[in-house]
């Protein structure tokens, strides 16, 4: 995919899941009398899903009331990371009141930085948010972004190069992480070598007792392009 978004003379387009896709996709789950649904979506910012969802729940009426519908307000591994957490706490048994509160407050305690390489597809793609001001500035001046409380990208600094920016980082997550076990996701969108590079320095400056890596998928990578990488932290 990304050596073809690179090629691609017209950006790739994308669309939210319709109220009907989840309308089906809740009924067949809620078959089950005992089923209930904790529904993680991408930032609302970002895309219509969470609406789509929330307006499926209300045409689904008395069954709607087993689903929660919960918009992280992040968008990659930022969501996976609540959903990976939701599902566990759902096979230790923990209600779904329990699990939505569980991962609302997880989403609070969760940091995200990230590096794209160009800003030119956020900016293309309309979903560049409080960033807009950095389009068009100096070649090598690397943004340093991040998704902010209402889950709109937003940034944070600029630093000239990438091995300052990775530096910055660090020092970013050091004001809630220092002296913490740490849980800690590298994203990236076909950079494999640069997210090994940040894991790497991020390991020695944090004290990581999870470590996982994500590819960033067409989805989000056609809004990012090619060569971004972030770090998705939060304290175990």
């Amino acid at each position: 995919f990304y050596p073809k978004l690179a090629a691609a003379t017209q950006l790739p387009t994308t669309s939210q899941p319709s109220p009907a896709d989840f309308v089906d996709t809740y009924s067949r789950l809620l078959s089950d009398s005992d089923a209930e649904i904790i529904s993680v979506h991408l930032s609302s910012a970002f895309s219509g899903t969470y609406q789509s969802a929330v307006l499926a729940k209300s045409m689904l009426e008395e069954k709607g009331e087993r689903i929660t519908v919960v918009d992280s307000k992040s968008a990659s591994y930022g969501t996976g990371m609540l959903v990976v957490a939701a599902a566990q706490m759902a096979r230790e048994g923990r209600s779904r009141q329990e699990i939505a509160e569980r991962i609302v407050q997880m989403r609070k305690e969760t940091k995200l930085y990230f590096l794209v390489d160009t800003l030119e597809y956020l900016h293309k793609g309309g979903r560049i948010g409080k960033a807009s001001a950095l389009f068009g500035t100096l070649l090598n001046i690397k943004p340093i972004l991040s998704i902010d409380d209402e889950g709109v990208i937003f940034p944070v600094d600029k630093v000239r190069g990438h091995k300052k920016a990775v530096s910055r980082i660090v020092e970013l997550l050091h004001k809630d992480f220092a002296g913490k076990k740490v849980q800690l996701c590298i994203a990236h969108s076909n950079a494999l070598a640069a997210a090994e590079q940040l894991a790497d320095t991020l390991r020695g400056n944090f004290d990581i007792g999870e470590l996982n890596y994500a590819l960033i998928g067409s989805v989000v990578g056609t809004h990012i392009g090619e060569g971004t990488v972030a770090a998705i932290m939060r304290a175990m």
